[in-house]
């Protein structure tokens, strides 16, 4: 029964990272080309920003916290590239934290004249497990995993200026974890300063 579930498992995560790379593929190829064609007559908007995230692990019942720093970069047609970085720490006197580095290309859409942004991404990137005796600040592991996410969120614009990232869910596969894998879930909530020019929100694309 083991087995079964065990190579049930591998298949599916074998679907979820084909099914991403050719969502990257299919999101990257036209990136490119709207890129080339539209820099000449508008800048790509920027964004940058950070705030407070929640993580359900899966090696462990407890709930990590910590911080959250992301960016966007969204070119014409929808499509742009979110890089990010979370930090979530077991509550004290628990020593364990993840770290993740992610980077991904993303689709989004504006709402009501673009006070409203829902957004879907694919990632990949690198994850940091960090383990330490119990009672002690020894550490006897500090360990780096490939990593595959997808997840999606909200953008509501504040002003001309600042966005507010009411949520953004991603679920993050780790294949590398001993025995079996991993698969933590995050939470995180944000600002962020819109750079450039306001053409971003202006109007519904």
């Amino acid at each position: 029964m083991l087995a079964v579930r065990g190579q049930g498992r591998l298949d599916f995560l074998q679907v979820i990272r084909k099914s991403l790379a050719l969502f990257s593929l299919a999101v990257a190829l036209p990136a490119v080309h709207a890129q080339s064609v539209y820099t000449a007559s508008r800048r790509a908007d920027l964004q940058v920003g950070g705030g407070y995230s929640i993580a359900k692990p899966d090696s462990t019942a407890d709930k990590f916290k910590g911080f959250y720093l992301y960016f966007d970069l969204d070119l014409k047609h929808h499509l742009g590239i979110e890089g990010e970085f979370h930090k979530v720490n077991q509550d004290d006197p628990g020593k364990e934290y993840e770290k993740t580095y992610e980077i991904g290309p993303r689709y989004s859409r504006s709402f009501k004249d673009g006070l409203f942004r829902p957004y879907i991404k694919g990632m990949y990137g690198r994850g940091v497990y960090n383990f330490q005796l119990p009672g002690t600040s020894t550490a006897y592991a500090n360990l780096a995993y490939n990593i595959w996410a997808a997840g999606g969120g909200l953008d509501v614009r504040a002003n001309r200026r600042i966005n507010i990232r009411v949520f953004d869910y991603e679920y993050q596969d780790w294949p590398g974890y001993q025995p079996h894998g991993i698969a933590p879930q995050v939470m995180s909530f944000g600002v962020a300063y819109h750079f450039g020019s306001d053409s971003r929100y202006p109007t519904k694309r």
